[in-house]
């Protein structure tokens, strides 16, 4: 009963899901395999319909008008949300283990080294003649001591970046 009726009913509904495809902004496969959805369903809890042409017309029409409320409800997003501009939890997590890692070394510096990196790099962007005060030097040495903590704290890094790129 169910083959004969989907056999019967295939080309009607094909060209009325083309009919009203294009004027809900849907492809006309989608509301036909909608359709074919909604008979089965109907089938299932209250049998054929009796004019089932009819009920076919009807459902499309129903469908297309369902499709077109649904298109008119949704917005875009702004940007994908699978975007590449916001870091992956595993970048982050890495951005977080390298970070740490900085800060481990930056605390193995000898000397004044990790304080002047410390306020070197602080969130509170200090200028050259507040670090010195803070540390005690004067503003003309900044320079060049930072130039030999930034040398100490790369020979320091070299090997554990040297032996991390092996591992790879």
């Amino acid at each position: 009963m169910t083959d004969d009726l989907v056999a019967a009913l295939g080309p009607l509904l094909a060209a009325e899901a083309s009919a009203e495809a294009q004027a809900c902004g849907s492809d006309p496969g989608d509301l036909e395999q909608t359709v074919w959805l909604r008979l089965l369903e109907r089938i299932e809890t209250h049998g054929p319909p009796r004019a089932p042409e009819d009920w076919l017309r009807r459902a499309v029409r129903a469908e297309a008008r369902r499709t077109r409320r649904r298109a008119r409800r949704e917005r875009p997003y702004a940007a994908e949300p699978a975007d590449r501009a916001a870091p992956s939890p595993e970048h982050r997590v890495l951005a977080a283990a390298r970070h740490r890692a900085l800060r481990e070394a930056v605390a193995r510096l000898p000397g004044r080294c990790p304080r002047l990196l410390q306020a070197l790099f602080s969130p509170e962007d200090l200028t050259y003649r507040e670090i010195a005060g803070e540390l005690g030097i004067s503003q003309g040495s900044l320079g060049p001591e930072r130039s030999r903590c930034l040398g100490c704290l790369r020979r320091l890094l070299t090997p554990e970046v040297a032996s991390r790129e092996a591992r790879g």
